[in-house]
C-alpha cells in the first residue's frame, strides 16, 4: 500500500520561505513521477510542480516558476518543494501525488496521479 505524507506547511510572511516534504511508504519514488498540487478555498485544485521519474527533469506552473523548486532526496523516499518569495496568493492546501506506473512522464494533469497525500496547509500573510 503506497502512502504519501506531506509536512512542512505553516504560516509565513510575504517574501518568506517554506519547505514542504512528501514522504512515501510502501515503495520508494525511484522511477516514479511526483507532482505537487494546491487548492485554495473556493478554487479548483491546480498543478504547482512535478519531478520526473528520473529525478532529473522538473516542471513548474507559470505562477511559481523561478520561486519554487522541486527536488528528490538521494534515498528516493522524500520529495521536497522549496517555496521562496512567497505571496499571499500562494495560500492553499498543498498536496503531493505520485503515479502508479514506472517511467510515466511527469504531468500537470491530476488524473494521471494515483496516490495522494492528505495535504499540508500553507498560509502566507501580507
Amino acid at each position: 500500500q503506497v502512502q504519501l505524507v506531506e509536512s512542512g506547511g505553516g504560516l509565513a510572511q510575504a517574501g518568506g520561505s517554506l519547505r514542504l516534504s512528501c514522504a512515501t511508504s510502501g515503495r520508494t519514488f525511484s522511477n516514479y513521477a511526483v507532482g505537487w498540487f494546491r487548492q485554495a478555498p473556493g478554487k479548483e485544485r491546480e498543478f504547482v510542480a512535478a519531478i520526473n521519474w528520473s529525478g532529473r527533469s522538473t516542471y513548474y506552473a507559470d505562477s511559481v516558476k523561478g520561486r519554487f523548486t522541486v527536488s528528490r532526496d538521494n534515498a528516493e523516499i522524500t520529495v521536497y518543494l522549496q517555496m521562496n518569495s512567497l505571496k499571499p496568493e500562494d495560500t492553499a492546501m498543498y498536496y503531493c501525488a505520485s503515479v502508479a506506473r514506472k517511467f510515466y512522464t511527469a504531468s500537470h494533469v491530476m488524473n494521471d496521479y494515483s496516490y495522494w497525500g492528505q495535504g499540508t496547509q500553507v498560509t502566507v500573510s501580507s
